[in-house]
C-alpha cells in the first residue's frame, strides 16, 4: 500500500491535485477512487482515472429562489445549502455541508463542517449513502455510484473527516479514527431520515468502501443492506504475507517475469538515471520532496509498490505494455510514472492526503512487500512503512486492535453485506469473509477485473443474484423508522 510554503502554495497545490488526486496512493492503490464502484473515468495518464464525470446528460441548475426541498434541508439542524450543481436529469444536484462535533464523545469540545453532495430524485424514492473515504474534491457532484443506477435512487456522497475541506482547525489528529468517522455517518442518516424515510443503503469503493463496513459495524441498523467494493480486510499488520503469495500467482508467469525485470532495471544499471529524472521532473513543477527524503528513496518506495499497482490498475491488458531492457530511458520513465503517478508523492500532495497515510499508521494498517528478486539492490530498510509518508511532527500509534475487532463482527454479526473484489486485486488477498453468524452476507468476485469493480463485471448469474438482492434491500427497508440515537 501504501508543504507547500505560504499561502499561494498551497493553494496552487490543491489547484494542481484536482488533476492528480488519484496518484497519493493511500492504501495499496487508492489511486483508483472508484466511487462507490461508479464507472470507470476516462483513463488520464497511466491507467488511472481522470476526474470522474457522469456520463448522464446533465440538465441546468434552478435558480436561487428558495423551494421546498431547499427550506426542508435548511430547517435540519446543522445543516446548510451551499449551492445547487448541473445534475443528471430528472435530479437536483445540491452541495450541502453539516455540522458535525470534531469529537462525538464529547460534542462541546468544537465542530467543523462536513462536506456533502445531495443527489435527490424524490423524497419517496430509496436513499444511497455514498461513504466516500476521502474528499469530494476530485468528484462531479452529479456523480451516481452504481446502486444508485441501479436502484433509480437518491444519493448523498460524503467527504471523509480529516479531507478536503472537512477538517478541523486547529487539527486534533487522535480524533481520527473509524468510530468517529462512522459516528459522524450515523449523524448524517439520521439527519436526512427526516425527509427520505424510504430504504436507505450504503456503499463505497476501495477505502469508502471500509469505511462503508466501518459505519455498519457501529450502527447495523441504519441503513436496509450495504454494498462494499474492494474493502481491503487488514487484521493483522504484521503479516503481509497473503499478498507476497497472491503477486506470485496472478496473471501469467511471462507478466510476472516481465514486472521483476523492470524492477531490477530500475534499481539497477537505470538507478542513477531515474532518480535524476525524479528530481528534476519535481523541480520542475516546484515541488518537494522532503517527506519522502530524496528522489532515490521516492524511485525505491514506488518500485517496491510497483506489482501491486500495475495489478489493481492496469492488470492482463497493461502486459504487453511493460518496457524491456532496450526501452529508452525517457519511456521506461514514463512508464513508471504512468502505473505509479510520481508526482502523488511529492510533498504538496502527500500534505494533501496525511489523513490517509495517518489512517493507515494509526489502524487500518499497511502493507509491506517481500522482494527477494531485489536482493543487494534495497538501500533504505523500512521504507516501506507508512512513516515514509507521513510528517514526523505528526504522532502515530497504531491500535492492533482495530481491525480485528472489525472482522469479527462481520463474521459473527454482520448482515445483510455484499462484498464485490476483482479476481486480479491484490486487495483480494485480504478480503471480507463471512463466516457463522453473519446473514443475508455475500461474496462475488468479478473476473478478469482490478480494482476498479463493478457489479457489470460480475459473471451474468452473479450479476443477476447481485442486483436482485440489492433490489430485495431496497424493498424490505422502505419503511424502515428513523435509527435509533
Amino acid at each position: 500500500m501504501r508543504s507547500s510554503a505560504g499561502n499561494a502554495n498551497a493553494g496552487c497545490a490543491r489547484g494542481r491535485y484536482v488533476r492528480v488526486r488519484q496518484l497519493a496512493v493511500p492504501l495499496l492503490l487508492a489511486g483508483l477512487l472508484a466511487s462507490a464502484g461508479a464507472a470507470p473515468a476516462p483513463a488520464a495518464a497511466g491507467g488511472h482515472p481522470a476526474v470522474p464525470h457522469s456520463t448522464a446528460q446533465h440538465t441546468a441548475a434552478p435558480g436561487p429562489a428558495a423551494d421546498e426541498l431547499s427550506a426542508r434541508l435548511s430547517a435540519i439542524p446543522g445543516m446548510r445549502v451551499v449551492k445547487e450543481n448541473p445534475a443528471p436529469a430528472g435530479y437536483r444536484s445540491i452541495e450541502l455541508r453539516y455540522r458535525q462535533p470534531v469529537d462525538h464523545r464529547h460534542p462541546g469540545r468544537g465542530t467543523f463542517e462536513q462536506r456533502l453532495f445531495l443527489l435527490h430524485r424524490a423524497s419517496d424514492r430509496p436513499m444511497v449513502l455514498n461513504t466516500n473515504g476521502y474528499d469530494l474534491d476530485y468528484q462531479d457532484p452529479a456523480l451516481r455510484a452504481e446502486p444508485t443506477e441501479i436502484l433509480k435512487s437518491n444519493q448523498i456522497s460524503v467527504e471523509q473527516r480529516y479531507f478536503g475541506t472537512s477538517t478541523p482547525h486547529p487539527t486534533d489528529w487522535t480524533k481520527l479514527d473509524i468510530w468517529q468517522a462512522a459516528t459522524d455517518h450515523h449523524r448524517i442518516v439520521r439527519a436526512l431520515r427526516t425527509i427520505y424515510r424510504a430504504a436507505w443503503i450504503s456503499t463505497g469503493g476501495s477505502k469508502g468502501g471500509m469505511a462503508t463496513v466501518y459505519h455498519r459495524r457501529f450502527y447495523p441498523h441504519d441503513v436496509a443492506g450495504s454494498v462494499a467494493y474492494s474493502a481491503l480486510n487488514n487484521t493483522d499488520d504484521r503479516d503481509d504475507t497473503a499478498e507476497d503469495r497472491f503477486l506470485e500467482r496472478v496473471g501469467t508467469p511471462d507478466c510476472r517475469a516481465a514486472l521483476t525485470a523492470v524492477q531490477r532495471e530500475l534499481l539497477g544499471a537505470r538507478r542513477t538515471q531515474m532518480a535524476g529524472r525524479i528530481a528534476r521532473a519535481a523541480a520542475a513543477h516546484g515541488d518537494t520532496l522532503h517527506i519522502v527524503g530524496s528522489a532515490d528513496r521516492l524511485l525505491e518506495f514506488t518500485t517496491l509498490m510497483l506489482p501491486e499497482r500495475f495489478w489493481m490498475a492496469q492488470g492482463e491488458a497493461g502486459c504487453g505494455r511493460i518496457p524491456g531492457r532496450s526501452a529508452t530511458g525517457a519511456e521506461l520513465y514514463a512508464w513508471l510514472d504512468g502505473v505509479m503517478g510520481l508526482q502523488g508523492y511529492t510533498d504538496p500532495y502527500l500534505s494533501l492526503v496525511t489523513a490517509s497515510f495517518y489512517q493507515l499508521g494509526t489502524q487500518l494498517g499497511m502493507t509491506e512487500r517481500a522482494a527477494p528478486q531485489l536482493a543487494g539492490m534495497l538501500r533504505y530498510p523500512g521504507i516501506q512503512q507508512i512513516r515514509t509518508l507521513v510528517p514526523r511532527n505528526i504522532p502515530m500509534r497504531f491500535q492492533p486492535a482495530a481491525m480485528p475487532d472489525i472482522d469479527r463482527w462481520v463474521r459473527r454479526h454482520g448482515s445483510e453485506l455484499m462484498f464485490v473484489y476483482g479476481e486480479n486485486d491484490p486487495v483480494r488477498s485480504e478480503p471480507f469473509r463471512t463466516g457463522p453468524g453473519s446473514r443475508d452476507a455475500h461474496i462475488y468476485v468479478a473476473p478478469h477485473s482490478g480494482h476498479h469493480v463493478r457489479l457489470d463485471k460480475l459473471s451474468p448469474g452473479d450479476r443477476e443474484r447481485a442486483t436482485a438482492t440489492l433490489r430485495r434491500w431496497a424493498a424490505a427497508g422502505s419503511h424502515m423508522d428513523a435509527p435509533p440515537a
